[in-house]
């Protein structure tokens, strides 16, 4: 086996395992452990969810310029933004889907290929998570090194706040905002949950704990006050308690049915509504230690929800035919955002 790093991953592959990638359920059968990158990748290359038009939604197709959206999010006005993996940028779209527009630029402010967004209606501003995503095959729009999340006045698009996640491992992934203000940000790369204070110019570590090791993902604040999270790799759901802002226990929840590649995670009414890279997007409800997933409807590898009046939205990533280039004479993949009616 390769040298391990601090967080017990191998810090470089062996010939054998560097051959072993290419076949990610043969790494599972052999219980290889690897970088968090290297696990993300497999992971992704692993995805085998349906493609195909969800039936009993309202679809609005996005152009070729926001392939493999990763998150979808809705300001007090059921304005929607996405952002682009591939393409980077963060595109706007009407309330009712007709009309799109270009909010981020791909590759302005310094941004490279965009990850989590999270509108803050009291700031009047839109959160976006950039990351160099080269560790997973992705090359985006420019040359911009690290983790990064930024603001940006969502009237005027100009950049409000700019702060890089800090160490050599990280890739900022979704986020939840605090009542205080505090922006709560999944390090995918990392065990980590950091923390950027309002006003503050760096971020601190809120939370750090090898248990969150299997790919941080989607994150959200509870009614109970406590934070949320999942794991993409580990299919894990977790609790960690807060009290007067101090973190407290991690809790794992034991779900009523596995996850497969849990990703985008939102407070909605008394619970969560979360979708999977695998096709499902389902209501979340927690009852002690104990999590009851409940299906509400399929999609073609989601990777965002959003709740926006009485719609949900959710982003088809599709996220398992990034490593599956185009063949000759066939078409590129398109993408989507559906809406259907909140139940």
């Amino acid at each position: 086996m390769a040298e391990t790093d601090g967080h017990g991953w191998p810090a470089r592959l062996t010939y054998a395992e560097e051959c072993a990638m290419k076949n990610p359920p043969r790494l599972a059968s052999r219980g290889l452990r690897f970088p968090a990158a290297v696990g993300l990748s497999l992971a992704i290359m692993s995805l085998n969810g349906p493609v195909f038009a969800a039936g009993g939604t309202t679809a609005v197709r996005l152009p070729d310029g926001c392939r493999f959206p990763e998150s979808v999010t809705s300001d007090a006005n059921r304005t929607l933004f996405v952002s682009s993996i591939a393409d980077g940028g963060v595109l706007k779209v009407a309330a009712d889907g007709a009309v799109t527009s270009q909010f981020l630029k791909p590759g302005e402010n310094g941004t490279r290929s965009t990850f989590g967004l999270l509108a803050d209606p009291k700031r009047g501003v839109l959160w976006v998570a950039s990351n160099d995503a080269t560790a997973l095959g992705v090359k985006g729009p420019t040359d911009t090194e690290g983790a990064w999340i930024k603001a940006f006045d969502v009237g005027t698009g100009v950049m409000k706040t700019s702060v890089r996640l800090p160490g050599a491992k990280a890739l900022a992934n979704d986020m939840a905002l605090g009542g205080d203000g505090s922006l709560y940000v999944t390090n995918t790369f990392a065990p980590q949950i950091l923390r950027l204070k309002p006003g503050a110019k760096e971020f601190e570590v809120f939370v750090e704990n090898p248990v969150l090791a299997k790919g941080l993902d989607g994150i959200a604040i509870g009614g109970d006050g406590n934070l949320y999270v999942n794991t993409f790799m580990g299919g894990e759901l977790f609790r960690i308690a807060m009290n007067q802002g101090v973190a407290g226990e991690v809790t794992q929840l034991e779900t009523t049915r596995p996850l497969k590649f849990p990703d985008g995670l939102r407070t909605f009414k008394d619970g969560f509504l979360m979708v999977e890279g695998s096709g499902a997007l389902s209501r979340v409800t927690v009852s002690g230690n104990a999590a009851k997933i409940e299906p509400i409807h399929q999609f073609a590898g989601p990777t965002g929800v959003t709740v926006a009046g009485d719609k949900i939205w959710v982003a088809e990533g599709q996220l398992g035919l990034m490593s599956k280039p185009v063949e000759a004479g066939s078409e590129a993949p398109s993408f989507h955002l559906r809406s259907m009616d909140a139940p």
